[in-house]
Order: C-alpha cells, then sequence, then structure tokens
C-alpha cells in the first residue's frame, strides 16, 4: 500500500519589482523602448539581492534584454559575483551572457552551499 504525501503548501516571497538605477545620466527614448544610463552606473535589484555596476547600462524593453557594459561587476547577497566588460541579461528566461574585455577573462565567484535568502520567513 502506498502512502500519499501531502505537499507543503510553497513558500512565496513578495516581490516588489522594484529596480533602482543611479548614474550620472539617464534618457528613455519611447520610440525604440530603450532605456539608457550612463556615467558611474549603480543598480539595485532589491527582490534578487543583486548590485550591478558598470559605465552603461541599457534596458530594451520590448525584448526584454539588459545590457551592461564597461567594468561590470554584478554581485549577489550570496557571495555570487561575477566581472565582465559587457552582460547581457535576459528577463523572461534569467539568463546571463558575460564577454570579457579584449585579452580578459569573465571572472565568476561562485559561493558552493550558499544559503538562499528568503525575505519571506522572519526568525
Amino acid at each position: 500500500m502506498f502512502k500519499s504525501a501531502i505537499a507543503a503548501p510553497a513558500i512565496v516571497t513578495p516581490t516588489s519589482g522594484l529596480v533602482t538605477i543611479e548614474s550620472d545620466l539617464q534618457k528613455a527614448d519611447n520610440s525604440t523602448g530603450v532605456v539608457t544610463a550612463t556615467g558611474n552606473v549603480r543598480i539595485v535589484y532589491a527582490d534578487q539581492r543583486v548590485v550591478a555596476t558598470a559605465r552603461q547600462a541599457q534596458y530594451f524593453t520590448r525584448e526584454g534584454r539588459v545590457v551592461l557594459s564597461g567594468d561590470v561587476d554584478v554581485i549577489q547577497e550570496t557571495g555570487h559575483s561575477i566581472r565582465a566588460e559587457k552582460l547581457v541579461y535576459l528577463v523572461e528566461s534569467e539568463r546571463i551572457v558575460a564577454e570579457p574585455a579584449a585579452g580578459e577573462q569573465v571572472i565568476t565567484h561562485y559561493q558552493l552551499n550558499a544559503p538562499v535568502p528568503n525575505p519571506g520567513l522572519q526568525p
């Protein structure tokens, strides 16, 4: 006889969807759907506990694509990080493609067994 397992309810982490962008200059082009931030760009995506810095960031709203370029550093609260010259983030599929500067390499630090932060759980 099989015992039926009762699945625990999934923990739903509330998200705000808020992304904060700081830069020297920001502009949006409604005809192309491209938002561009240049100069000392700092992006904070609190829901994912990620901070990214670059010289330029572009969000292609129609394609759901973010392109960071120029001394890109992306750091996650868990200790994961990536350093590249250019990084493309595909929002819908949550995929990253990183490219190095000429003659350089992409550097990734991945913290094995890093705890997964869950802001929905309070001690």
